[in-house]
């Protein structure tokens, strides 16, 4: 050995040399066994210097009393004080312990060995240089050269973590080998078997970095120590020979090595065959649970390797098998079944019809089999939990940051890819792989939440999880170029900079807005010399002005690029602020954040800075998981939802073959005995639904148990609450909710659907704690936000508009609804009376019709009655759901509209507007459809029109039905000619039922011609659906009214040009008697008629029928009798319908009243020279005249 130091002696230790059958007892010699068979040809030699070292070599002796092969000397190793040595040695009388006290002394060993594996070990008890190895019997020694100083020796130096041989190279790494314990230096481990070892992987380390070696075997190697069976923990081998790759192999090497063997492994996971015990997915797990077990490798692989070089999601993907036979699942799932929910038309089975013992038993031993596959699957799922759990380890501080703030990093940078590149699908990770990932992140961020709550009590326990707002807009969290609720965030910095320093103790400093002008959104390019330029500094104050209230729409439509270009910079504060303080901050980006940046300390909040004064003092729980938490929510938006529907289509699949084969077997039973040949057929349709039953129904038990089984469910109940807490919060904080990214309100929205729709009906929403209560909180969501001048995107808008339309379609929701704060229904009500202009008003008018549907006039089907023989695409749409209208939201409707005298003319004249537009835009594309039709060559209609056709006239409908839900209740808007607008809205109302009626009832009109067409595209188009609901507005007018008000009714109507009494008698089937000669030859023709729909119109509304007819006829013959021929110059030269009543001021011209009122409500111009309307005065014309 060769030193330079000083230090103490202490006590003897005995020491045995093992031979090789006892090499086990020995730590490493299994791992030497497994790398190589090397043997050594050297004796041992020590030098030290004279500077007072001090070393003890252990005492060795054989294990047996044979002498042993390759081994020369005393079977008692001690050492040699009579020849070999240089300097000045002090030697123990035991020969085992030396000093030396010379520059470079050197001493050897009495035993020299040439053959086999042999190892020695000595205790250093003093600091300083000093050089350790073999060397052969020609080593000579001198004062200058020792051990490993000359071509025959070898030596390791601990102190500067080196080899030497002659020349010198890096080998180890300091502080791995050597070690202070309290007052001592020595060697970790066993001593002499670690030099072995170093110079062992001196020769394999390069071969390690192979990746068929690592893959065939290393990989195998480390699978057979862990077949032994037990928990990981229960198998240090593995976290040993980790420690060693560290401490022999050069960095680059172990860094190649650990991305070799974890690609190995994911390879194997991924494609390994599907066995019934999902055997070889558990042996993989294993192992990669125990290789992040050690924590600087774990280190490693999520810096480089997981989430840069690998697609690491697919360990906690559990893939589905292609084939039922590769995953052993007739051998779980011996017996199949599955549920007839559906009739024929499609529609679900209400009825409940008891099993037969058959199928009882069938269904038990099913659910047993699924059971089966439950818990092996459920093993491999805590296994993929545990290795998020390491990941998501903050305690690991040890040489460096630990391994959660590194995967936050990693883990935000791949939500950035997932989003950025939604069209490349070579970036993007499957959506199958997402659905795993989310449900395992989920179960492992709830361990470390209630594990902190146990700690903190005062916290908040995961079940009630939330974002705090803050989070939105302090720029501590990065949400790439997604959509805030209030637009672009350059923009809402600086209209709400006045917001952000009230409530939040947040100033953008000027110079950083000013970098973000519209005039710097229209560059192309920044250089980035001046960007780096630019001053990044903000300021953050206390009790700052606040400016009043919620300032315009931002401009959209703006390069999404500059939306982090002016990021909020906050401060990270180590005291409270006072009042106006100033304090210069930095702005961090991802890769920048470190612990502290995160989880605050000192006084700094970290992720939490900038509170708003509405948030709670309560703790929520630390940083680090709000952020992952907010990580989950967006991977839910990007692609998780989306897979939910997707799998669906298996459960469909399996209901179209149940219909197809319980059909079949109807007409088995059917078939006669005399055609064998069909029933030959029959049988072999029977063979092939069965077999594809059987296929299907274990495919989906696999899917039941790892997408939608109960715990998945309970999963997303937990997010969609997650949801509307964070919504909730967000509000409170007024103008700053408009930070809030869009995908809060998308998962809570689609959360909800696929809790819905999609895990029913294996697990009932119902059943979920809190379901009624999350369904009220989510009902006032929708209802508050759907008409949020906060939100300004158009197309969260029309999300949150399309979603309470579907709420108000099912009955249990729609009573959520119900329940929520008066003020709030009520708030919703007036929201969606707002005049029907400049927003998108078919959704609203889809909610008020779906309030109303179940009272009108024939309004109580589900299905319209000529297509009740067809089958629909989806029985579970909204439209198709049974009548369920609400009697306490018409009432808030009822309320407004009698006592607004303001909103109700507005409403209503946007009704009427978009009426006329609907039903006309309707009539002109029949027409060039029945053009298209009557043409001799080949035409083609584009199914895109007549999409559009359809559309239409079910607006028109719709329009309609509000209108008669308007007139039955709040009639008085119509009828009360003391509003200075009823008389106006119900002559437009009479005009445009009067043409609807005229278009649709005339004989052999276009109407008529296109309906019996029935082409594809076309089938909602019919006469029934229209002529109902004109129908139910004229019963209420004409026949369920006061007397002044059916009188008003029928006068207006009446005077109406286009009134024909034919129209209203062609509802009961009456037909002109010159219409009946020209269609005698026709015997064959149905005509349309109310009375032909007694399942679906009460005797009771048909009688009001007749009656209005007979009120009808009596007053046009009275009218006909009295009305005063008029002549043409004193009629109203826009309509030439009413005489003039009305002149403007101050051009003069002249029209009725009822064309100047409707005219004066959209524009204020004359009809005649433009000139801008001031007034309108009564007109009559002279007598003399």
């Amino acid at each position: 050995m060769t030193s330079k130091g000083a230090g103490t002696a202490f006590s003897r230790k005995n020491y045995r040399l093992s031979t090789e059958p006892e090499k086990s007892k020995v730590t490493g010699m299994g791992l030497i066994h497994m790398l190589c068979r090397f043997s050594w040809k050297h004796s041992s030699a020590v030098l030290l210097n004279p500077a007072q070292l001090s070393l003890r070599v252990f005492s060795a002796t054989l294990v047996s009393d044979q002498v042993a092969e390759g081994r020369l000397g005393p079977s008692t190793v001690v050492l040699d004080h009579t020849s070999g040595f240089e300097g000045l040695l002090l030697v123990d009388d035991d020969l085992l312990g030396v000093i030396g006290h010379s520059n470079f002394g050197s001493i050897r060993a009495t035993t020299c060995v040439y053959k086999g594996k042999w190892i020695y070990e000595v205790l250093i008890s003093s600091q300083g240089l000093m050089q350790i190895g073999w060397c052969t019997l020609n080593c000579k020694f001198n004062q200058e050269e020792g051990v490993g100083d000359t071509p025959d020796s070898y030596a390791y130096d601990g102190n500067r973590v080196r080899k030497w041989n002659v020349t010198t190279t890096n080998y180890g790494k300091e502080g791995k080998l050597v070690e202070k314990d309290t007052s001592m230096w020595q060697l970790q481990g066993e001593p002499t078997v670690l030099i072995t070892l170093a110079h062992i992987f001196n020769y394999f380390s390069p071969l390690l970095c192979k990746v068929y070696l690592v893959e065939d075997v290393l990989m195998t190697f480390l699978l057979s120590i862990l077949e032994r069976g037990g928990a990981v923990e229960a198998h240090p081998l593995i976290q040993q020979l980790l420690d060693l790759m560290w401490l022999l192999m050069e960095e680059y090497e172990v860094h190649e090595c650990l991305k070799q063997l974890l690609m190995s492994l994911l390879r194997a996971y991924r494609f390994s065959p599907i066995i019934p015990d999902l055997g070889l997915q558990i042996h993989y797990l294993r192992l990669t649970i125990a290789v992040l077990k050690h924590e600087k490798s774990r280190k490693y692989l999520l810096s480089n390797v997981l989430f840069d070089v690998l697609r690491s999601v697919v360990f906690f993907y559990i893939k589905s098998p292609l084939r039922v036979e590769e995953a052993g699942l007739q051998e779980l799932i011996p017996t199949t079944w599955w549920p007839n929910r559906f009739t024929k038309e499609g529609k679900e089975n209400k009825e409940v019809k008891e099993e037969s013992a058959e199928e009882r038993l069938r269904r038990r031993a099913y659910e047993r089999g699924c059971q089966r596959l439950k818990k092996r699957i459920e093993v491999v799922e805590g296994l993929q939990v545990q290795i998020l759990k390491l990941l998501l380890n903050n305690k690991d501080r040890g040489g460096g940051e630990a391994s959660r703030y590194i995967f936050l990093n990693k883990f935000r940078k791949f939500l950035q890819e997932n989003s950025s590149n939604r069209g490349n699908l070579t970036v993007l990770c499957p959506p199958e792989y997402m659905v795993c990932f989310l449900h395992r992140l989920i179960a492992a961020l709830r361990f470390f939440w209630d594990g902190h709550k146990a700690k903190s009590p005062a916290t908040v326990s995961s079940e009630e999880a939330y974002v705090p707002p803050q989070l939105f807009y302090n720029g501590k969290v990065d949400y790439f170029d997604l959509q805030r609720l209030g637009g672009l965030l350059s923009h809402l910095k600086k209209t709400l900079k006045d917001d952000l320093a009230a409530k939040a103790n947040v100033v953008i400093d000027p110079a950083e807005l000013q970098a973000v002008t519209m005039d710097d959104l229209d560059e192309d390019e920044e250089s980035a010399t001046s960007a780096a330029q630019r001053p990044s500094a903000a300021l953050a104050i206390g009790g700052a002005l606040a400016r009043p209230g919620w300032l315009s729409s931002p401009t959209l439509g703006r390069a999404n690029r500059f939306l982090s270009t002016a990021a909020v910079s906050l401060m990270n504060p180590r005291r409270p602020l006072g009042a106006l303080e100033k304090i210069k901050v930095r702005t961090l980006s991802v890769e920048q954040r470190t612990e502290e940046d995160i989880e605050g300390s000192h006084g700094n909040e970290g992720l939490l800075l900038g509170k708003p004064p509405e948030e709670p003092d309560q703790p929520i729980t630390e940083n680090s998981l709000l952020e992952v938490l907010d990580g989950i929510i967006m991977m839910y938006n990007l692609s998780v939802h989306q897979q939910l529907g997707k799998m669906v289509g298996v459960s469909d699949d399996v209901n179209e073959y149940a219909m197809a084969l319980k059909d079949t077997e109807e007409k088995i039973s059917r078939c006669p005995k005399r055609r064998r040949d069909i029933h030959e057929e029959l049988l072999k349709s029977q063979k092939v639904f069965s077999e594809k039953l059987n296929h299907l129904s274990r495919r989906l038990a696999w899917i039941n148990v790892t997408i939608y089984s109960k715990e998945k469910m309970q999963d997303i109940y937990w997010l969609l609450r997650v949801c509307i807490r964070t919504i909730e919060h967000g509000d409170r904080t007024g103008s700053l909710f408009a930070f809030m990214p869009e995908f809060y309100l998308s998962v809570a929205m689609n959360s909800y659907s696929a809790l819905k729709n999609y895990f029913s009906p294996v697990n009932s929403m119902e059943e979920l704690p809190g379901y009624e209560e999350t369904l009220m909180r989510l009902a006032a969501i929708l209802a508050k936000h759907f008409a949020d001048s906060r939100i300004v995107g158009t197309d969260i808008r029309d999300s949150l508009m399309q979603a309470l339309a579907s709420y108000v379609c099912y009955p249990h929701s729609l009573r959520a609804v119900e329940r929520i704060p008066e003020e709030q229904r009520i708030s919703m009500m007036k929201n969606l009376l707002a005049p029907y202009e400049q927003r998108p008003w078919a959704q609203t008018n889809w909610i008020l019709v779906r309030l109303w549907r179940g009272c009108g006039f024939g309004y109580r089907y589900t299905r319209l009655p000529h297509l009740l023989k067809t089958k629909p695409e989806d029985a579970s749409l909204p439209s198709l759901q049974k009548p369920c209208p609400s009697t306490l939201l018409q009432r808030h409707m009822a309320d407004l509209l009698s006592s607004d005298r303001d909103l109700a003319p507005s409403f209503l004249n946007s009704v009427l507007n978009q009426l006329n537009w609907a039903f006309s835009e309707f009539i002109g594309m029949i027409q060039e459809i029945q053009q298209a039709a009557e043409r001799l060559e080949r035409n083609f209609v584009d199914s895109r029109q007549l999409k559009v056709c359809a559309t239409c006239f079910d607006l028109s409908v719709s329009l309609l039905r509000v209108l008669e839900m308007t007139v039955t209740l709040a009639p008085e808007i119509f009828l009360d000619w003391n509003r200075p607008s009823s008389e106006l809205l119900l002559r437009r109302l009479a005009q445009l039922l009067n043409q609807v009626l005229n278009r649709v009832t005339a004989e052999r009109n276009l109407f008529d011609r296109v309906v019996n067409l029935r082409l594809p595209g076309l089938e909602s188009v019919d006469h029934y659906p229209i002529l109902v609901a004109v129908t139910g507005i004229l019963v209420r007018l004409l026949v369920d009214t006061d007397a002044q008000g059916v009188e008003r009714a029928t006068a207006v109507l009446l005077a109406d040009p286009c009134f024909q009494l034919r129209s209203i008698q062609y509802l009961l089937g009456h037909a002109e008697p010159s219409a009946l000669a020209a269609a005698a030859p026709a015997t064959e023709k149905r005509h349309f008629s109310l009375h032909t729909y007694t399942d679906y119109i009460s005797t009771e509304e048909l009688v009001k029928v007749d009656k209005m007819l007979n009120h009808l006829s009596e007053e046009s013959k009275q009218a006909a009798a009295t009305t005063l021929p008029t002549s043409e110059e004193d009629l109203c030269p826009i309509c030439y319908a009413h005489p003039i009543s009305a002149i403007f001021r101050p051009c003069s011209h002249k029209s009725c009243k009822a064309c100047i009122n409707q005219h004066l409500m959209n524009n204020k111009d004359c009809f005649f020279c433009k000139a801008t309307i001031t007034g309108v005065d009564d007109f009559t014309k002279p007598a003399s005249s």
